[in-house]
């Protein structure tokens, strides 16, 4: 199993040897080191958790310090797997993907703030004209009476928070790596803003 941790840089374009363009993600990796090897005998399930980023150390609260041995992250990830002997708290983990090599990625989506129906559901919204007033983009009946119960119904979509979101994409396709520049490309759009973490699983 291949993991990776980077952050979101931009979108470029990248050429293949038939000069077919493709647009891709810029992920800019970092070192990832092991921070803690979870077997099924210790924990209950295998897994590796390992550390990416930096940041201050006078925000880390003591608990965390003592865990955190081998540095200051920013971040800890934990990737499941069936077979761990390989990694040992210390390790630092290499970039081992290559292009062509097809892999699900996870990140947060941009955070969009309270926003309508029309603009978080794609709702049509009311009338434009015959005697309709400031009904552009309203929701329209949410549930009536009769045998509806007189009740809103749950689930009903509605105006609220949109984006924020924890958003998997399934079957993307490496098109590129630069070792030099610690940066994997990754054909199509990822979720996220600039900066956002990025967990590259194959």
């Amino acid at each position: 199993m291949k993991f990776l941790l980077g952050t979101k840089v931009n979108m470029t374009q990248i050429f293949d040897e038939k000069g077919i363009v493709h647009p891709a993600t810029v992920i800019k990796t970092g070192p990832m080191v092991v921070t803690q090897v979870k077997t099924v005998e210790t924990d209950g399930y295998s897994a590796v958790q390992v550390g990416f980023g930096t940041r201050n150390a006078k925000n880390i609260n003591k608990a965390l310090k003592g865990h955190m041995k081998e540095g200051n992250f920013a971040t800890l990830v934990e990737f499941r797997m069936d077979d761990v002997s390989a990694y040992k708290v210390g390790d630092t983990v290499p970039v081992t993907f290559a292009a062509g090599d097809v892999v699900t990625t996870t990140s947060i989506s941009k955070g969009k703030g309270f926003q309508g129906a029309v603009k978080r559901h794609g709702f049509k919204g009311g009338p434009r004209s015959h005697g309709q007033k400031h009904s552009e983009r309203e929701v329209g009946s949410i549930g009536g009476g009769g045998r509806d119960g007189g009740r809103v119904a749950k689930g009903k979509r509605m105006a609220g928070r949109m984006g924020g979101d924890t958003i998997t994409s399934k079957g993307l396709t490496v098109v590129g790596v630069n070792p030099e520049a610690n940066e994997v490309y990754v054909r199509g759009a990822i979720s996220g803003r600039r900066g956002t973490l990025v967990e590259i699983v194959g």
